[in-house]
């Protein structure tokens, strides 16, 4: 008797478990879909990390932006640059899956497979680095973002919490800080520079574009007529 007993016990708190995580998923994903984040997790961490580092010069800067006004070259440079094929996949590319793990088992260097939606997972609610307990939670996530949240909150929430230089988050900060302008007035040049940094933006530089950066500024501006400029947003 003591047995079922026991193992009704283990099932009823697996149950309340899967419950509470469950709630403490889609609650906070679902308000989002229509309240603006005042701030990210990465966010979090910068500011901490420059503050236990008593960093000078530091200056932190976001400043949310509707999607409406952000110039739609902006949109498009970011699509062109960092996942293709948003309007088409479910949160997951399993193309650039696949070209990764060809890459790697062929020993080269780690090919990036992350799409908007995983970025958008894990600069909102996650911290940086590498491990398989994070990209199992940015998965986890990422199913619940593309469930919840139409493709343009995706996007719109990405261009307003990505990093593009140290402190500088979002494209109307990173416009501001580096064009002395609107998001909603950058040209196809600036726009495919903001673009060109996001693989590292601590590394990359807008506002000192190495060889690297200027070279994939131009394939980001060729891409963006690739994949049909301002009409791929019609698709979203």
């Amino acid at each position: 008797m003591a047995k079922p007993r026991l193992l009704r016990i283990v099932r009823r708190v697996l149950i309340q478990i899967l419950a509470t995580v469950l709630i403490l998923t889609a609650v906070p994903v679902l308000a989002l879909r229509w309240i603006d984040p005042p701030i990210s997790m990465f966010m979090v961490g910068d500011r901490w990390g420059a503050a236990l580092d008593s960093e000078t010069g530091y200056h932190f800067a976001y400043e949310w932006v509707d999607l409406e006004d952000i110039a739609p070259m902006v949109q498009t440079a970011v699509i062109a640059a960092e996942d293709q094929r948003f309007a088409d996949h479910y949160g997951f590319d399993l193309v650039e899956i696949g070209n990764a793990v060809s890459t790697r088992m062929k020993g080269r260097s780690n090919r990036g497979a992350s799409t908007i939606s995983q970025q958008t997972a894990k600069n909102l609610f996650l911290w940086g680095g590498q491990s398989w307990l994070r990209k199992g939670i940015e998965a986890w996530l990422t199913t619940w973002i593309e469930g919840l949240w139409p493709k343009k909150r995706i996007l719109e929430v990405y261009l307003n919490i990505a990093e593009f230089g140290r402190g500088t988050f979002g494209v109307q900060a990173a416009s501001r800080r580096y064009f002395k302008k609107s998001a909603a007035q950058v040209s196809l040049a600036e726009s495919s520079l903001l673009a060109a940094v996001l693989p590292n933006p601590l590394i990359y530089r807008v506002d000192q574009p190495g060889p690297r950066v200027r070279k994939r500024q131009q394939w980001i501006q060729a891409q963006i007529q690739s994949i049909g400029g301002a009409s791929y947003l019609k698709r979203l």
